[in-house]
């Protein structure tokens, strides 16, 4: 078996106390070889060391649409790089010199009852539950735009990004749209700030969620604040992202669980969300915008609540489990 060049002029910068940046140079020749890369790095230089291996796999990347959180390459043990660049080629494969932004994953992703126990700890602080009618996406205008006039009026599902705990199985895998269902305790309303842009898409909550939907719980983490967010998987039953959720996350009864519930009142779907949690939503299937309403904000956009690529405050003990390390 004949060996593969080894890499040169490799650079380490953009060191922080949590990433840094690693980029290298390989013979043309072996480009088209290659179709993983592994990465050992030493704490020490001796045989005691603790060595973290790497993977990261070429894929097909693209760039996100205008305003559309920006999604990553990622590799699934050991270092998670957030964004690889390289020159690519016409059906978009990466190729060319390596180039990656690497943060530590400290574990592999969470199994089932690992995302048991973190529902669990999710369920202790999210309050009573509130009524709401809606669910809503925010998007700059532009992001709409390119909707209109390039997808046919219908938001497509994307790539999740790698915000909330790093051992989150959808992180990197789970196609989705993210919604909103929150409301203001003092209106039933939902709030007229967000961090995502002023343009508001609002949509029948029934549109989205009925007895045909399946309900995962995804995640649970909060940004180094006194915040906490809780993340929710809606799929249509028998959808390949169903399909993908029964696999990975707990089901949720939709009827009955701590924070998003539909429930048959007086011949009526009725819903509710848990008022002590902030719920993003990943809704696994294209959505036309002929099916609710769009329109302009009159509150503010506040970037700082932004959760696009949020890291998981490692020592919060509200949102934080033992997997065994």
């Amino acid at each position: 078996m004949e060996l593969l060049s080894t890499p040169k002029n490799i650079e380490i910068n953009n060191i922080t106390c949590d990433s840094f940046r690693i980029s290298w140079a390989m013979e043309k020749g072996d480009l088209e070889r290659v179709t993983h890369y592994f990465i050992d790095l030493n704490k020490k230089e001796n045989k005691n060391s603790n060595k973290f291996k790497h993977r990261v796999s070429r894929g097909r990347t693209r760039d996100p649409l205008p305003g559309e959180r920006r999604r990553g390459w990622e590799g699934r043990t050991g270092f998670e790089p957030s964004l690889v660049r390289g020159a690519a080629g016409r059906d978009g494969l990466l190729e060319g010199d390596g180039d990656a932004l690497m943060s530590p994953r400290l574990s592999p992703d969470y199994a089932k009852e690992h995302l048991a126990q973190l529902q669990e700890k999710a369920e202790l602080i999210a309050g009573r539950m509130l009524r709401f009618s809606v669910f809503y996406r925010n998007q700059h205008k532009e992001y709409f735009q390119h909707v209109r006039m390039h997808c046919g009026n219908v938001m497509k599902p994307s790539l999740k990004d790698n915000s909330g705990s790093h051992g989150s199985p959808t992180s990197g895998m789970l196609h989705g749209i993210f919604f909103s269902c929150n409301t203001e305790f003092n209106t039933g309303q939902p709030p007229q700030d967000s961090p995502y842009g002023r343009y508001r898409f609002q949509i029948p909550a029934q549109r989205l969620f009925n007895p045909n939907t399946n309900l995962y719980f995804a995640d649970f983490y909060c940004m180094y604040t006194a915040y906490h967010y809780v993340v929710l998987v809606l799929a249509p039953k028998g959808s390949s992202g169903d399909l993908f959720c029964r696999e990975r996350l707990p089901q949720l009864d939709i009827s009955s669980n701590k924070f998003l519930t539909c429930c048959v009142e007086e011949g009526e779907l009725v819903y509710r969300h848990a008022q002590d949690s902030i719920l993003e939503v990943i809704y696994t299937e294209p959505v036309d915008l002929s099916l609710g309403v769009l329109g302009e904000i009159s509150g503010h956009q506040l970037m700082s609540l932004s959760t696009a690529n949020a890291k998981k405050d490692p020592s919060c003990k509200t949102c934080n489990i033992s997997v065994g390390r």
